[in-house]
């Protein structure tokens, strides 16, 4: 998004999610509120922002109308930090899984993602000097006193001595009569000849070797590992980091170094206190299956016995406490957090009843008709209709669908949402895959050429998937 959600009115929001998200414009509207209530608070003075507090959201649907795909719209709509996670996933203090304190370390080093990434795209230009000088240094090397100094020294770890040692008064008057002979003047000359031909892209095929920083790879922490301090990083920044010598082209080169050069120009102390501050102010968490945490759901598993306790756990987070991260204590009173779930077994009153309140305003997303069916399937950036004739125009093949085709298609994915289980639009993938399965298989083919689908063709297609209710099994 090249726009700031900051500067969207609620309107303009609403118009980013119709792009991707048919129907629910109810949905739609109270998260555009939300979200634009985010950005007026921030506008308050001090004392009236500590007062007003975030009105979280409980969505409630079947299966498959654009519940998740709301949230993954404004994951991608925000420069907020946005963090989507599974209430299933989580189990009770005392049990083995993940605790719900989780689910704001996630959104912190969501946030210190955004922080970091905003910094090194401030010091771009600075590190693809800095990355250019290192490749031009590559391609024309120059006297071994250029060259980067190894070792640990003791004045790194236990700050600068405040004098020279006989050794680098030495070797500062080698480089500065280097620097005056005439074998300098000629590789500078060369260094210049090159730069221009690196700025018009002549050497971008061009083999070089550069040195690179060895970052070994870590292992990703257990989940109920989460929060502790690796040992190595206490040490991280007294020892110099280790290098590798790489070969790699130039325009692969360029890439890494200016990453690596950016990355050196960040001040972390300086991140890590706009990223706190951005999580507590305007991080949203997005809490999806909510309605498995309810004692009234009948769907039994190996954490039942925890499930109301997951609701008491999650419930002082929704309320403002207090979380520790490896990045320091994150306090969650102003965060945004949005509920959702089916409840087609529970009932949103199946949720203790201080969870409940902490929801205040609930949304009903409506099942989808034939009309919205019909809309999913053309209407969207991504309709499921375009995705396919992009995945066969790779092809060669052009692939064409009548009026009546989409019409007959949307007409049976309701039908069949009707008769069996309602799985809302995700019906429409599974007819589109059946519909167009034989014509992907026999690709690619000379002797095909451009298809077009029309409503007979579904019909042949889908007449043995779809059939008429018996309604005698139901009489007694």
């Amino acid at each position: 998004m090249a726009e700031n959600i900051k500067n969207m009115t609620p309107k303009q929001i609403v118009a980013e999610l119709d792009k991707y998200i048919i129907g629910q414009d109810e949905a739609k509207k109270r998260v555009a509120i939300a979200l634009r209530n985010r950005y007026r608070r921030i506008k308050l003075s001090e004392t009236m922002k500590e007062e007003i507090t975030p009105k979280n959201i409980l969505m409630m649907g079947p299966t498959g109308v654009g519940k998740t795909e709301i949230a993954r719209r404004l994951s991608k709509l925000m420069d907020a930090p946005f963090v989507k996670v599974e209430a299933t996933k989580f189990t009770e203090v005392g049990y083995v899984g993940r605790d719900v304190d989780s689910m704001i370390r996630d959104l912190v080093e969501a946030s210190m993602r955004l922080s970091k990434q905003k910094r090194i795209d401030e010091n771009a230009d600075t590190a693809e000097k800095i990355a250019e000088d290192i490749i031009i240094k590559a391609i024309i090397p120059g006297d071994s006193s250029e060259k980067k100094k190894g070792g640990v020294q003791l004045g790194n770890i236990f700050g600068d001595p405040g004098y020279k040692t006989q050794k680098e008064e030495y070797e500062e008057s080698k480089k500065k009569e280097y620097e005056s002979s005439e074998q300098f003047s000629d590789i500078q000359m060369a260094r210049e000849q090159v730069r221009k031909q690196l700025r018009e892209g002549q050497l971008e095929e061009t083999v070089i070797e550069v040195e690179v920083d060895d970052v070994p790879k870590t292992n990703q922490l257990d989940a109920q590992n989460e929060g502790m301090i690796a040992i190595g990083n206490i040490f991280e920044n007294m020892m110099p980091k280790k290098t590798k010598r790489k070969k790699c082209k130039v325009k692969d080169a360029r890439k890494i170094l200016i990453e690596q050069e950016a990355q050196k120009l960040v001040d972390m102390d300086q991140v890590t206190d706009e990223a706190l501050e951005n999580a507590e102010q305007n991080g949203i968490v997005f809490i999806d299956e909510i309605d498995k945490i309810t004692s009234g759901n009948t769907m039994r598993s190996g954490a039942d016995v925890s499930r109301e306790g997951v609701q008491r756990d999650i419930l002082p987070i929704v309320e403002g406490s207090v979380v520790n991260t490896k990045y320091g204590p994150v306090k969650t009173d102003y965060m945004l957090f949005i509920g959702a779930g089916a409840f087609h077994v529970s009932k949103p009153s199946d949720l203790i009843p201080e969870l409940q309140g902490r929801f205040p305003i609930s949304v009903e997303l409506k099942n989808l008709d034939k009309e919205d069916f019909k809309k999913i399937l053309t209407v969207p950036q991504n309709a499921v209709i375009k995705q396919q004739k992009a995945l066969l125009e790779t092809e060669g093949i052009t692939i064409d669908f009548t009026e009546d085709a989409i019409d007959e298609i949307a007409n049976l994915a309701y039908i069949m949402n009707e008769q069996t289980e309602n799985i809302g639009a995700r019906r429409l993938h599974t007819i589109l895959e059946i519909l167009l399965e034989d014509i992907s298989y026999s690709l690619p083919d000379s002797e095909v050429n451009d298809i077009i689908i029309d409503r007979a063709e579904v019909q042949k297609k889908l007449q043995k998937k779809i059939k008429e209710v018996d309604v005698d099994k139901y009489i007694l």
